[in-house]
């Protein structure tokens, strides 16, 4: 029987899957890393500890492997988008990687916008407006901060390529990751010369493009040696993250919506047409799926705002399941209390880093468990603040499949149902962007003819959530009072700056 593996290069760790072709996880490995936080707003790794803890995750699956006789046919990857990783003319690693979630590009992004001529423009030539969290704007902070850093360069890439050219020896990066550079043309899947000569560029340290399920190289004995996996094991180039999450939980097909609550949220939608957000307010990137595209809104803390409250006010004793459990007895609506989940700013819709978060409306009848729901449904307002621009963008929502630390509530996955008025998801195996990456290499190796064949084939609903109608009225009320807020706040947040 063969076998297939799929690699997450995340922010806290490397994630492990070994999968059959019948799509059953056989075994899950980890290994952890830390991130460096030098100055305020940065954020970076030492792309050396990636590659430890993959020769770590590795090791461990194929050794599973070879003592159960596992045939391990592929493997891919899922990485941490926008993350940069700079290496001189020897392949030297320059500097630590500037991370997605580094906000010291502020001034680049301004440039960024200057150089092409307005925001509109590039969000025309690239589907998306300068964030800090993306990678150009570290290119140019390298530039114009570390000249000759810069100067030494000779190569970009992004984490899950790195390590796949540790493994292989070739350098590329796929569409899906690219689109997340802001220099890549999207809609035509080339780098972007208007883009990268505006910017004063050299085209030359970006790898050459590929599809997330093209083998792009093969493990080398080197590679072999170090991790176990056998000599001449095609490596497939795997994609961005949230694609391959999506890819993992049968998003390729339009009408479904892929919500991932993790420490952010994430609301994810495929579509095969190039039609961008003039405001650039929903990404619109390529998708792991060849010729595809998807919308994505993302909010910076998600999962996060209710692990904040949990540590920072709720009762030491109150684990997730009582945290469930007390919020449940509270009424949808939280007798009217409202949060604001702008504890790092925001991201989508809004693109302010200077919001920040609110409970509105307390009350002396509100107690802990108030707070802890309204956590929950001011996150899931946030979320649907994405839905809502990825409808106006013509998608029909007929499913959500829920994906990520949220999906595991009973009480979160009724709230998103009642919220976003459609049904819920669960999916049997819910394992996030590491599945994905092994149904690409699954495809990329030709255990499977497509990522739809594996929608059909291997992802299987556990169950759905139905959205009850009264909850959602009372919701779509309190939506309305949501929305206000930030509106009623925007101008008054940078006075907080002193």
């Amino acid at each position: 029987m063969l076998n297939i593996i799929g690699l997450d290069i995340g922010t806290s760790g490397v994630k492990g899957l070994l999968v059959s072709e019948q799509g059953e996880v056989l075994i899950e490995a980890r290994s952890g890393y830390q991130v460096a936080n030098p100055r305020a707003g940065w954020a970076e790794q030492d792309p050396g500890d990636w590659w430890q803890a993959t020769v770590e995750v590795l090791q461990k699956l194929s050794s599973w492997a070879q003592d159960n006789d596992a045939e391990i046919a592929g493997l891919s990857f899922s990485g941490q988008m926008h993350s940069s990783v700079f290496l001189d003319e020897q392949d030297r690693v320059i500097r630590p990687a500037i991370l997605w979630s580094d906000t010291r590009t502020s001034a680049e992004c301004e440039e960024i916008e200057e150089r092409i001529g307005s925001r509109e423009k590039l969000i025309q030539l690239t589907g998306n407006r300068a964030l800090e969290g993306f990678t150009a704007p570290k290119i140019l902070w390298l530039k114009n901060n570390e000249p000759e850093n810069y100067r030494s360069c000779r190569t970009l890439l992004l984490p899950k390529d790195y390590i796949r050219w540790r493994l292989t020896d070739v350098k590329n990066m796929d569409y899906s990751d690219a689109a997340g550079t802001l220099l890549l043309d999207v809609k035509n899947r080339r780098w972007h010369p208007e883009v990268i000569a505006a910017l004063d560029l050299d085209q030359n340290i970006l790898p050459p493009l590929c599809r997330s399920v093209d083998i792009t190289g093969r493990i080398t004995a080197e590679a072999a040696e170090l991790t176990g996996i056998a000599s001449g094991t095609p490596v497939v180039a795997g994609g961005a993250d949230n694609a391959c999450g999506a890819a993992g939980s049968g998003l390729v097909r339009e009408g479904r919506v892929m919500v991932s609550i993790g420490s952010s949220g994430v609301v994810l939608a495929p579509t095969k047409k190039f039609e961008i957000d003039p405001q650039g307010r929903l990404h619109l990137f390529n998708h792991a799926d060849p010729g595809s595209y998807y919308y994505m809104g993302v909010m910076l803390a998600a999962g996060q705002s209710l692990s904040w409250i949990k540590k920072q006010i709720l009762p030491e004793s109150w684990n997730y399941d009582v945290l469930n459990d007390r919020a449940s007895k509270i009424s949808p609506g939280s007798e009217s209390l409202i949060f604001l989940p702008y504890l790092y700013g925001e991201r989508t819709p809004h693109a302010d880093a200077d919001a920040r978060g609110v409970f509105f409306g307390l009350s002396a009848r509100h107690g802990k468990a108030h707070l802890a729901r309204s956590v929950m449904e001011g996150v899931t307002f946030g979320l649907k603040d994405s839905l809502e621009l990825i409808k106006d963008r013509g998608i029909k929502i007929n499913r959500v499949r829920a994906i990520g630390g949220g999906a595991r509530s009973s009480l979160w996955q009724q709230i998103v149902a009642d919220i976003f008025e459609v049904p819920v998801d669960l999916l049997e195996v819910e394992e996030g962007p590491a599945y994905g990456a092994a149904m690409l290499a699954g495809v990329g190796v030709g255990l499977f003819e497509s990522l739809q064949e594996v929608d059909e084939k291997l992802i299987k609903i556990k169950s759905t959530v139905e959205p009850k109608q009264p909850n959602s009225e009372k919701y779509l009320q309190l939506y309305q009072v949501f929305k206000s807020l930030y509106h009623a706040l925007k101008d008054i947040y940078p006075d907080l700056n002193l």
